[in-house]
């Protein structure tokens, strides 16, 4: 089944259309995960990258039942070295363990050879001479446009052979997005229609049952007159939404995402769903050692958030 179709029945079935971004830092975790792991492999990476690893499986199993997908961003294990792409491949295999779709966020790119051994290593398989085997085998990947289609073919390619997933930046959450993204071509478009134009084309070989396509796109949930006008064009493609909770996007924003029929896009949040029993929200009423169930009560309170401006 095209990846796109998978997602979007899990959407349906938990009536949920939010992915749990798994960004952790080892400053943010709960003292006692981080002195057990500091207890037995000391204050090295490989104890980050264990506390780190322990601290998502409790996450994971806080929303499982909940969430249709999670997103790991990978910054976050890579600055542990070896032992965080350790406690990645891990989370990835947990959560994929307990029915989860896993969105690899990377942003990767490149061209050629290059392009072909990044969607290899996350989409497709590594051959090893008369062999194959797949390296981190995750669901999708956010990749970067920037190159054109000699950097986003390969990727396309083993989505349709994988049944793979991608999201293509288009109009990112950040302040700066619009030094490059919001610049006005002769057209008289900008830059990210342009981009929202051809990830259309890119994606019309992969359209599944619902009439999405597995290409999707990026556009941020702290632009949301910038996605009234992404969702026209953006007719066939799944948008991926960053920005909520933390970062100061709000339902009323994800919503310009979305199309009529509630399907269209799926809204991440990660701080304020990992660190939710540091917030004023949830910390009076979850301690530091029940952090999973605040966890919980966020992921839930923010379907019920997106879901009543859907509605």
């Amino acid at each position: 089944m095209m990846f796109i179709d998978v997602l979007i029945k899990k959407i349906k079935e938990k009536n949920n259309p939010s992915v749990v971004g798994l960004d952790p830092k080892i400053e943010y975790i709960p003292s006692f995960i981080k002195e057990e792991a500091f207890k037995k492999q000391g204050k090295t990476l490989k104890g980050a990258a264990n506390a780190i690893f322990t601290f998502n499986k409790y996450i994971i199993d806080a929303v499982y039942d909940i969430v249709p997908a999670v997103k790991p961003q990978l910054a976050y294990y890579e600055m542990y070295g070896l032992e965080g792409l350790k406690a990645f491949y891990e989370t990835c295999r947990y959560a994929k363990e307990k029915g989860l779709l896993v969105i690899a966020d990377g942003k990767r790119n490149d061209i050629g050879s290059t392009a072909e051994s990044y969607s290899a290593a996350f989409l497709g398989k590594t051959k090893i001479e008369d062999t194959e085997e797949a390296a981190f085998d995750v669901d999708a990947l956010t990749v970067n446009p920037y190159l054109g289609i000699d950097g986003i073919k390969p990727f396309i390619e083993d989505c349709d052979k994988y049944n793979k997933g991608i999201f293509i930046l288009v109009k990112t959450s950040n302040k700066s997005s619009g030094q490059f993204q919001d610049i006005i071509t002769e057209t008289g478009k900008s830059m990210y229609e342009i981009v929202a134009q051809h990830i259309e084309e890119w994606g019309r070989d992969l359209k599944g049952e619902y009439g999405y396509s597995s290409v999707g796109a990026v556009v941020g949930a702290t632009y949301p007159n910038q996605a009234k006008i992404l969702r026209k064009i953006l007719k066939s493609a799944y948008i991926l939404v960053p920005g909520y909770g933390a970062q100061g996007g709000t339902a009323k924003d994800v919503a310009s995402s979305f199309n009529p029929d509630g399907l269209g896009a799926i809204v991440n949040a990660s701080r304020s769903i990992m660190y939710a029993y540091k917030s004023e929200r949830w910390k009076e009423k979850y301690t530091e050692e029940k952090f999973y169930e605040a966890s919980r009560a966020e992921a839930l309170r923010m379907k019920e958030d997106i879901n009543g401006v859907l509605s």
